[in-house]
């Protein structure tokens, strides 16, 4: 069992950044690829970003490319978003996950092939 604990997100205006991050107990997230979603009304849920459990490997929306990056620190345990130049069509709560099994490359932006998420950060950004 995984557990993601996030941090992070808030209320910034338009061309603001901000860093939300993804910290796991329980278990190491070294073995999971892992992605950042987020969830807007009338929207639905949308893959964002999402790396390979080395790290190797990144994927974003095309929206995001460019102004977000996705990082990660096994030693640490955490996963990072770093968003950039934020626009008010990024507001949502964002949610991180654990990639559960194999096929990531293929698979990544499938919310349900994840298996383990985090609570959700709310990122709200004004004009």
């Amino acid at each position: 069992q995984v557990h993601l604990v996030q941090s992070g997100g808030g209320l910034v205006q338009a061309g603001a950044s901000l860093r939300l991050s993804c910290s796991a107990s329980g278990r190491s997230l070294y073995h999971y690829a892992m992605g950042w979603f987020r969830e807007a009304p009338e929207k639905g849920r949308e893959f964002v970003a999402g790396i390979s459990w080395s790290g190797g490997r990144t994927r974003y929306r095309e929206a995001a490319k460019g102004r977000f990056v996705i990082s990660r620190d096994n030693d640490e345990n955490i996963v990072f978003l770093h968003m950039n130049n934020l626009k008010p069509e990024d507001t949502a709560v964002y949610l991180c996950a654990a990639y559960g099994g194999d096929g990531w490359s293929d698979d990544y932006s499938r919310g349900s092939a994840y298996a383990y998420w985090g609570q959700g950060s709310q990122v709200t950004v004004s004009v």
